[in-house]
């Protein structure tokens, strides 16, 4: 039986940044509360806390890519997001294709709670547990 893997998961944003946490025994993933990001930064000790108190095994981080494969301006600065991570807290990162998670997001939010749902940092959250999720199927295919 493989090692049960615990796992943050991020959606970067220059302005906020969406987090969630989740294991690999059942593959679910939970939002947590989004980091708020000043230009694609975020407060390194609120990470920080975030993985005293979760001790994850790794960190998934959405990568960020056009409908044709190609690379944009936000995959690069997701590529830097995560090399930050990888030097402060020498964790192991991993990328999984995002796109299309915000859509996803949005639609499960409107579908649970209307509009009101719909605030930007609750939707990275979101997405983030998407990513996450997304990451866990990989594992178990």
């Amino acid at each position: 039986m493989a090692k049960a893997i615990t796992a943050l998961g991020f959606d970067y944003g220059d302005r906020s940044i969406g987090v969630a946490i989740g294991q690999s025994i059942t593959g679910a993933a939970q939002p947590l509360k989004a980091l708020k990001a000043q230009q694609g930064a975020p407060n390194w000790e609120l990470v920080g806390t975030l993985i005293e108190q979760w001790q994850p095994d790794l960190l998934v981080i959405g990568f960020p890519l056009e409908m044709d494969d190609s690379e944009q301006e936000t995959t690069r600065k997701a590529q830097r997001f995560a090399n930050r991570l990888n030097g402060r807290f020498n964790k192991k990162v991993v990328f999984v294709d995002e796109r299309l998670t915000t859509r996803e997001a949005k639609s499960q939010l409107f579908a649970a709670g209307g509009a009101k749902a719909l605030e930007k940092a609750t939707v990275d959250s979101k997405a983030a547990q998407l990513i996450l999720e997304s990451y866990f199927n990989q594992l178990a295919d």
